[in-house]
Order: structure tokens, then C-alpha cells, then sequence
């Protein structure tokens, strides 16, 4: 009988798990495989030749690269504390505001959008053209308007650029996290606010001593999923910049490697190199998963 149930229950799992075998654990294998091989399309072909740790050495040697390694980690630094920050602090005022839905919605529709989408409207926010001509670009519009010199966000100095496709991402990933801060806020017992308000604590005791322990948990996996986001990003800078100007990142020079270059095998280090950086994020958000259902 029990040997029968574990049939049953193998039948039910086994489509799931060659589907995860064959679109997902065979490509990262091949992907680590092919590091270690130059140029081709394929391992089979003729012409591939196997060349050791050569892509490695260009992963961790190449000046693009380590320009976007060096990009990447601003983003997760930057990036991620922003996200969080704002994301915390508007689940926190909005929670008394009247139209809070309304507000809400309207801050998560960039969430919404897709990259590419994000890209192009904000590529027009950072247009820029010579002082002596008109701007169209809405940013350098309103600094002119105020007498300044107009920018060019996106061809200025690296850290300028860099911080404004930053700032581009802050906007796209508030509104996710907002919307799970703002429900773990929700779940804090009311009661808890009016006790610590009658001993006497003011709102920023209640806010670091009940708010954010409580919270906490919740903090930790919206940091790591946006985390892993921030570190995958690539459509948004593909889109603005395509990595010019030293604002390369990890997923654009992958893809230039392959689609471009033609550079299979160092795009397969470049893709085990992030793959490997993603891998402690998702086994903390697991592990953090894990341990909530086992306590219930």
C-alpha cells in the first residue's frame, strides 16, 4: 500500500521534475561546460576548442569586465538599500493617508511595466541635446527652465550615469517592495502601537523597537528578491545605454559576448560567474522559507 502511494505521488511530481531537469539544471550544466570551451555554437562542432580557465581569467581580468562588476556591485549597494528605504517608509506614512489604495496603485504601476518599457521612457526623461538648442528631454527642460546648464545623464562622467539608471531602477522596484512591506506591516497587532504609546514612547521608539524587529523577517526576503533582480538587470541598461559610457553591467556583456562577439565560452563564465553570485540569496530566502513552515 505504501509502496503504491509513493508511485502515486511520483506520478504527480515526475512531469514537474523533467521539466525543471531539462529547462533548467541541463542549461546551467551546459553553461558551466561551455566556460571552459572558446568560440562555437556547439560542443560537438569541429572547431571548439577546449581552453581551460583562459574565460576565467577574462572574467576577473578584462577591464569591461571589471567595470561591470564594479557597476554591479553599486547597484546591489545602492540600489537595494534605496529600494528597501523608500519602500519601508512608504508602507509606514501611508498607512494613515485616506486615498491609500489610490496612492499606492499609482506607485506600483512601474512595477508593473516592463524593462524595455522602463528603458525607453526614461531614456526621454534623460534626453539631452547643446545648450543652444531646445531640450526635449524632461529633466533638462526644468533645469534650463532654472538657468542651468543642460546634462548629459546618461554620457556625463560614469558615477553620474551610473547613479541615474540607478535611480531608474529605484523606481521600477519601490512599488514591489512597498506592497509586501506594506502587508507584514498590516499584520502588526494594533494593540502593541497603543500599549507602547500610553508608556510613553513616541513614534520613532515605536517605530524601531516594535516596527522593525516585527518586520524584520519580511525585510530580510524582499532585500534578497530584490536583490537577485538588481543583479539580473540588463533590459533597462540594454535599452538606455547598452552598457556605453562605463555603465556596463554582468547580464549586458554576457549577452554582447555571445550575440555580438560570437564568444560562447565567455559568455558561459560570465553566466556561471552570476549564477554563483545569485546562489546565496536564494538559498537564504529558502532556508527563511523552510524554517516559517516548519514553525507553523
Amino acid at each position: 500500500m505504501i509502496q503504491s502511494r509513493r508511485w502515486e505521488a511520483w506520478l504527480f511530481v515526475g512531469p514537474a521534475l523533467l521539466l525543471i531537469l531539462f529547462f533548467l539544471a541541463y542549461p546551467a550544466i551546459a553553461t558551466i561546460i561551455r566556460s571552459f570551451f572558446g568560440r562555437g555554437t556547439s560542443l560537438l562542432g569541429p572547431n571548439v576548442e577546449f581552453v581551460g580557465l583562459k574565460n576565467w581569467r577574462f572574467v576577473f581580468t578584462n577591464d569591461a569586465m571589471l567595470v561591470a562588476l564594479r557597476n554591479n556591485a553599486l547597484w546591489a549597494g545602492v540600489g537595494t538599500t534605496c529600494c528597501i528605504g523608500f519602500g519601508l517608509l512608504l508602507a509606514v506614512l501611508l498607512d494613515r493617508v485616506r486615498y491609500e489604495r489610490l496612492i499606492k496603485s499609482i506607485i506600483f504601476v512601474p512595477t508593473a511595466i516592463s524593462g524595455v518599457g522602463v528603458g525607453i521612457i526614461w531614456k526621454f526623461m534623460f534626453a539631452y541635446r547643446p545648450a543652444h538648442l531646445e531640450q526635449i528631454g524632461v529633466l533638462n527642460a526644468i533645469v534650463v527652465a532654472f538657468g542651468g546648464e543642460p546634462v548629459g545623464w546618461l554620457i556625463a562622467r560614469p558615477w553620474i550615469n551610473n547613479f541615474a539608471l540607478i535611480a531608474v531602477g529605484i523606481w521600477m522596484f519601490t512599488g514591489f517592495c512597498m506592497v509586501i512591506l506594506s502587508a507584514a506591516y498590516k499584520n502588526i497587532p494594533r494593540p502593541l502601537f497603543e500599549a507602547a504609546r500610553i508608556d510613553g514612547a513616541n513614534e520613532r521608539h515605536v517605530f524601531r523597537h516594535i516596527v522593525l524587529p516585527l518586520l524584520w523577517p519580511a525585510i530580510a526576503v524582499v532585500t534578497t528578491t530584490v536583490l537577485v533582480m538588481i543583479l539580473k538587470i540588463f533590459d533597462v541598461i540594454y535599452v538606455m545605454t547598452n552598457g556605453n559610457f562605463g555603465t556596463e553591467v554582468i547580464a549586458n556583456r554576457m549577452y554582447k559576448e555571445m550575440f555580438i562577439f560570437n564568444n560562447f565560452g565567455r559568455s558561459g563564465a560570465i553566466a556561471t560567474v552570476l549564477f554563483v553570485l545569485i546562489i546565496p540569496f536564494m538559498v537564504l530566502n529558502i532556508r527563511r522559507f523552510v524554517a516559517q513552515e516548519g514553525g507553523r
